[in-house]
Parts: structure tokens; C-alpha cells; sequence
């Protein structure tokens, strides 16, 4: 069985800590960051001696002496003045290196967690500005869904408000058909161009917006034509990314309107609500601007329409009391970080979720050009998403041509699908969320380096051994590998630690630790490859390190899998 081996032994240091007189001091516990001080060092002790004023490797000594460890280390030593370096057993790392075994192991109390992700504005076609949120909520989703908890995915796309009004008064002005919306885009843009320019257009493109919420059947009529063509768009991109949202997703902004006025209601029961210039507000104490003023939560327009925030407030009600969510996880960027505390608090104090349920807002950066700008094509204009991705197809085409000009057209064209797309994806993950990124064709369709084509290539080296070595998968799903020389240890201890990463992605909503891992993975075993012969070992090293092998390419398939990236058997 897989475990979480850090969790684990800090639990059990955590223990002795409180068994030798140490309190609550917290137990401090990480990989080693050097092979000579063990695979993993407690370094909690030294604090709680300072705040104790007690001698540190006399209480770290105490802390061993409470320490019991036999069931996962073969050795525990204090080094220096008070670290505690433990050495996994050999039992732990052929466990986790034996390809028979479950790569994770479900969580003991799997929860219920919602997901808000991607969330385009239908008005318009997804751009590079949505690629972010789609693929960093959906690597979330895989991982969540891994450990066994009942994960609900939410595209809280944008198909109410004024854009929309705006759009559907331009609609029925000029009498465009359904087909010429096929360029979302073009027709925004002249809307957009006519509602900043004529004063008396943006009046009707209100009235609209108002119109479309109070229910009126002809706004309804146009809208509804257009939200089907509007999403037939999106679709085509999440197709294309390979992510896991579908239309079954979808809770759009619409989909609260009816429970509008009833988040109003509630607030005013409250007594949160406070009337402001017509408008309906909610003000907190602690949010206020640079003058000292306090911000409000509208609510309520003076004409009597709704806004974001309203419509935030009942989603979070609906996830909270409706779906029954124990977290509820929204990727949106940064600049909405102040929206989301306001929401967060209001809910809060109207009552909308209880405490018990997490709502974590998880932002994240930009992505930006060489020169340090916000990603944008030639023209200044926002990049299609699906532009994008076609030329990350056909850069990946150029480059698989090149290395394999053998395979035929149809292998390199599927090739180029997966690495491109991976490219793409991965060149985000890798990347801690909050930053920004510099997004650069040249490195992220590199061989070399922290790349999705750097792992799916150590993948297909696993796959050429095995097919070298006339081995079929059956042959390598039992038996007992051995651990014994250095680099095989080493890989190992790596296997050992995935649980432990794909944990900490679930919790703290940031996937570049699971890139991070499986690029040290990956660099585990090409060294493991140079230092260890496979196929030329005697019968049966030959066998316990094909095995090893597996165990790695499993590894490396389901934790790619997990970011959404798909894997070859060659390239």
C-alpha cells in the first residue's frame, strides 16, 4: 500500500516530540537535501529547544530515544546541533517500486470539493487570457478525482450582463444571422465599438441587460441562439486541450437569476444592506480604499439590475447548502483577489456558507511575451486560444518531422498533437500559479530541461527497452524488484514520494510540484539508465530492474495523466 511517507513520519516525530517534554512544538519534516543526511530530516527540534532554552542535541537525543520508526526507517541519527536524519527501510522502497502496487492510495475521508474553473465570457471567443484557469482547474480536478474525492466541476461561464445586452441590442439593430456570429470576435468588437461610441445605443444595450433578466421573451429568444453558437466554440478548445469539462458543467450566470432577489432579501434580514446613490450595498469594515473610505458590494444597480457579485453570493449558497461542498476551489486571476475576499466575507456574515466549508480563491499571473508584456498577438489584439494551439500543432509537426521523418505522416501528426499540446499545458503548470510566465516556444518544446517533451521522451525510452527487449506488459506486473545498487535506491526513494506530492497538490491547489517531481523522476532514471545495464544484467537483475523500469513508466503516465498530458509509445 502507498503512503504518505513525510505525513507519516511526521505524525510519528511529531508524537515523540510531545513524549520527550518538547509540548507542542511543531515537527518540522522534509526530504534531505543532500544523500549524506538520509532521505528525510526532522528539523523541528531546534526551535522548540531555543523557545524550551534547552540544550538542542540533548532534546533531539530524547526525541529519538521516543522515536519509533521501525515499521519505515532502518536508521535514525541527530547530526549537527539537533537535526534528525532518518533512512527509509528497504522494505518502504521495494513496496513502492513494485509495479503490482496501487500508485496512490484513496484519502481516509474524501470530501466533497467544487471546482470553479475556465469560466469564459461567451460574448466573445476563449482567448490566451483563459488558458490558464482551464488547465490549472483541470490538472486540480485529476488530482482531486485521484485521491478519491467526489469533485464537482463548475463553469461559471459569462452569459448575463451588460456585454450581453449590448450584443443582443446590436443583434436585433443591424438583423445579422446565426451566421455571420460564426466570427464571435468581428462581432463583438463592432458591438463594443458602438456601444463606446453612441450614447443613446449603450442606453438600449441596458435596458436589455434589465430586460433579459426580468425574463422578456424576445431577449431570451435572441440570447438563447446566441449562447448555443457562443459555446460551440468553446467546446472546440476544450477538445482540443484534452480537459475534462463539458456542457453537464456548464452553470452558467444565468442559472442563478431566479435567486437573485433572494440573496438581496437575505442581506437585508441581515441588515447588511445599506441603500447608496439608488444602489443596494453591502459594506464591510475591513474593506476599505486608500482614503479610508469603505468599499461597497453592490448588489443591486440603481435600475433595478444585478451584478457579479450577486450572482457570486448565490453560487456560493447553491454550492454550499446544494451541492454540500466541503471546499469550494475557483481559479480566476489575480486582479480579482479583492472581489473574492469581499464575496467571501459577505457570504460568511449573510450566512450563505458555514464555516465548516473552505472557499478558496487560488489566483494566479500572467502570461507574458519576451519583453515582459502581457501575451498578445502582432496587432496588440488577444490571441485565440484555438490559434494558439494550432501553432503549437504545427511547431511540434515541424519538430517530430525533423527528428523522425521515418514515421509515417499520420503517427507524426499525432505526435505533434500530444507534444504540442503538452508543450503548452505543461509550460503553464510548471510554473508556481501566483507567477507570472514568460511564454517561449523555443523552451517549451525543448527535449532538454523542466518540458513536457523532456518527459515524454524519458517515457519512450522505457517503452523502446521493454519493446528491445521483446517484454510484454503482463511480464512486468508481478514479481518483487531489489533495491540495491545506489542509483536504484535513489529511484526508489523518488517512487516512494509521489503520493506525498500529489497530496500537497490537492492541498495547496499548486500543481508545479507535481512537474517538479516528475522532472526529478525522469533525471532519477535516465541516471539509474547509465549507471545500472537492464536488458545485458544477469536473468534475474535483468528482471527486478525491468520491473523498476515499469514501476517508473507507470509513474510517469499517470502523474503526466493527472496534469492532463497525454504520453506516446514513440517519437
Amino acid at each position: 500500500m502507498t503512503t504518505n511517507l513525510r505525513a507519516l513520519l511526521t505524525q510519528r516525530v511529531q508524537a515523540a516530540i510531545s513524549a520527550a517534554g518538547a509540548g507542542d512544538a511543531a515537527a518540522v519534516v522534509a526530504p534531505a537535501t543532500r544523500p549524506e543526511f538520509g532521505d528525510y530530516q526532522a528539523n523541528g527540534v531546534m526551535q522548540a529547544a531555543k523557545q524550551l532554552r534547552r540544550n538542542p542535541r540533548e532534546l533531539a537525543a530524547a526525541v529519538v530515544a521516543q522515536l519509533d520508526l521501525r515499521d519505515i526507517a532502518d536508521s535514525v541519527d541527530i547530526a549537527g546541533p539537533g537535526f534528525i536524519n532518518i533512512r527509509i527501510s528497504a522494505d518502504v522502497l521495494v513496496a513502492a517500486a513494485n509495479p503490482a502496487q496501487p500508485l496512490l492510495t484513496p484519502a481516509a475521508r474524501p470530501q466533497t470539493v467544487v471546482v470553479d474553473y475556465s469560466a469564459p465570457n461567451l460574448a466573445k471567443e476563449m482567448h490566451v487570457g483563459h488558458l490558464r484557469s482551464t488547465i490549472i482547474g483541470d490538472a486540480m480536478v485529476r488530482a482531486l478525482s485521484a485521491l478519491g474525492h467526489r469533485v464537482i466541476r463548475q463553469n461559471h461561464v459569462g452569459d448575463w450582463g451588460t456585454q450581453f445586452g449590448m450584443l443582443l441590442a446590436y443583434l436585433e439593430e443591424t438583423g445579422l444571422g446565426s451566421d455571420l456570429l460564426a466570427d464571435l470576435e468581428r462581432y463583438y468588437q463592432a458591438a463594443k465599438q458602438k456601444f463606446d461610441a453612441d450614447a443613446a445605443f449603450a442606453e438600449r444595450a441596458r435596458a436589455k441587460v434589465v430586460a433579459l433578466q426580468s425574463g422578456d421573451p424576445r431577449a431570451n429568444a435572441l440570447w438563447r441562439e446566441f449562447i448555443e453558437i457562443s459555446f460551440t466554440h468553446c467546446e472546440a478548445v476544450y477538445r482540443r486541450l484534452g480537459v475534462l469539462l463539458t456542457r453537464a458543467d456548464v452553470r452558467a450566470e444565468s442559472a442563478y437569476n431566479d435567486a437573485l432577489p433572494g440573496v438581496v432579501a437575505a442581506l437585508d434580514a441581515a441588515g447588511l444592506l445599506t441603500e447608496s446613490e439608488g444602489a443596494q450595498c453591502v459594506f464591510l469594515d475591513e474593506f476599505r480604499g486608500k482614503d479610508g473610505a469603505p468599499l461597497p458590494v453592490i448588489v443591486k444597480k440603481s435600475d433595478g439590475g444585478f451584478l457579479y457579485a450577486t450572482t457570486d453570493l448565490a453560487a456560493i449558497e447553491y454550492r454550499a447548502k446544494q451541492l454540500h461542498a466541503n471546499r469550494v476551489l475557483y481559479f480566476v486571476d489575480a486582479r480579482q483577489a479583492l472581489h473574492f475576499r469581499q464575496i467571501f466575507a459577505v457570504a460568511r456574515r449573510a450566512g450563505f456558507a458555514p464555516r465548516a466549508v473552505a472557499l478558496e480563491h487560488h489566483p494566479f499571473g500572467t502570461m507574458l511575451d519576451k519583453g515582459g508584456r502581457p501575451f498578445r498577438s502582432r496587432d496588440g489584439g488577444l490571441i485565440k486560444l484555438i490559434e494558439l494551439l494550432d501553432e503549437a500543432e504545427q511547431r511540434a509537426y515541424r519538430l517530430v518531422s525533423e527528428k523522425s521523418p521515418t514515421l509515417s505522416d499520420a503517427e507524426r501528426r499525432n505526435i505533434a498533437h500530444v507534444v504540442g499540446i503538452g508543450a503548452v499545458k505543461y509550460a503553464d503548470l510548471s510554473k508556481h500559479r501566483i507567477s507570472d510566465y514568460v511564454f517561449d516556444w523555443d523552451t517549451m518544446l525543448a527535449f532538454d530541461g523542466n518540458t513536457a517533451p523532456y518527459l515524454q521522451y524519458a517515457y519512450t525510452r522505457i517503452m523502446s527497452l521493454f519493446e528491445k527487449g521483446q517484454v510484454t506488459a503482463g511480464e512486468l506486473r508481478s514479481g518483487t524488484p531489489r533495491i540495491e545498487a545506489p542509483a536504484e535506491r535513489a529511484l526508489a526513494l523518488a517512487l516512494a514520494r509521489y503520493q506525498e506530492v500529489v497530496e500537497d497538490v490537492v492541498n495547496d491547489a499548486l500543481p508545479h510540484y507535481l512537474c517538479g517531481y516528475l522532472h526529478e523522476l525522469a533525471s532519477r532514471y535516465m541516471q539509474f539508465y547509465e549507471q545500472c545495464p537492464v536488458l545485458t544484467a544477469d536473468a534475474q537483475q535483468r528482471s527486478s530492474r525491468l520491473l523498476l523500469c515499469r514501476r517508473v513508466a507507470d509513474t510517469l503516465q499517470h502523474g503526466l495523466g493527472l496534469l492532463g498530458i497525454e504520453t506516446v509509445e514513440r517519437m
